[in-house]
């Protein structure tokens, strides 16, 4: 006969045991929730900073009218990732090849936007970047003669997207006249604004001859995305698609290409060989299942 008092013990035992498991299930203060998801939200926004796309501020007239004083566009930071290379034509946002941003006034930020910047959410002080449109790649010869028309590879752009009132080419000698052929590796840069721009022109006495290295290169600034009212991609001018000027492919599609042909082929092979040996096909695997224009972007692009 079991003693009363182990009864009660094993009773006593038992409860204690479902209230703990109740006060597990208990759903956790949102207040307590909130610092943890304070931390998922500021790194989520780091990565997508850091490997995917980030917004840039236009504080500078340089690529008026595609890109007016105010606008904040996003970059495309991930097909470089990929082997892509800029293209004729592209918008992008590029690091400083050589104190082209020299004399700009450099803001000093408190402990709050310092944090803020480093994680993309506010424009950053020490990040030097411009945003231009690439004229001419590796290869390329780019001319400038008089007013224009510019040339590259001999045929004449149609610059119709330019600065309203503006000549494709500066008929300067401090750079507006020139004739250079882009090495390899390296673009050459304009601003839409052609006689508000310090572009590759006016740096040719630079290390880089004025030239910007592929790899001084952010990313492509595909759409604008605030203001709400100025909303828009940033396509590629016609201009640049037309016959005999050369064609640059991109190594993106080819990336994802081999990337979707590698499990097709094995797929192919596998059910190839069940085939051959007279193996169902579910052998396979069972189931399916301006002035420079500087940059700040969370970052700044002049």
């Amino acid at each position: 006969m079991t003693p009363a008092s182990d009864e009660g013990g094993s009773d006593g035992h038992r409860r204690s045991g479902s209230h703990a498991r109740e006060r597990d299930n208990t759903p956790r203060s949102f207040w307590k929730e909130l610092p943890l998801l304070v931390v998922i939200a500021l790194v989520l926004a780091l990565l997508i900073k850091t490997f995917l796309v980030q917004a840039f501020s236009i504080p500078s007239a340089s690529m008026e009218n595609t890109l007016q004083i105010g606008d904040r566009v996003l970059v495309d930071k991930l097909t470089p990732w990929f082997g892509a290379e800029p293209q004729r034509g592209e918008v992008v946002v590029f690091h400083d090849p050589d104190n082209w941003l020299r004399g700009e006034p450099t803001p000093k930020p408190n402990a709050v936007q310092t944090v803020l910047s480093w994680i993309g959410l506010m424009p950053s002080a020490d990040e030097k970047d411009l945003i231009k449109r690439v004229i001419g790649v590796g290869g390329d010869t780019i001319e400038c003669n008089g007013t224009g028309p510019l040339k590259v590879n001999g045929k004449p752009l149609d610059d119709s997207y330019i600065y309203a009132g503006n000549t494709p080419c500066s008929s300067d000698n401090q750079g507006g006249q020139f004739k250079v052929t882009v090495p390899k590796g390296k673009i050459w840069v304009m601003g839409d604004h052609r006689q508000n721009s310090l572009d590759s022109r006016y740096h040719q006495n630079d290390k880089n001859h004025g030239f910007v290295p592929v790899g001084n290169v952010v990313g492509r600034a595909v759409v604008i995305a605030w203001p709400p009212e100025r909303w828009s991609t940033l396509p590629v001018p016609d201009t640049f698609d037309q016959p005999g000027i050369g064609t640059a492919a991109s190594a993106l599609p080819g990336a994802l290409g081999l990337a979707g042909a590698v499990p097709l082929v094995l797929w192919r092979r596998r059910r190839t060989t069940s085939r051959g040996t007279g193996a169902p096909a579910a052998a396979d695997g069972g189931a399916a299942t301006t002035d420079d224009t500087r940059v700040s972007g969370g970052s700044t692009a002049r």
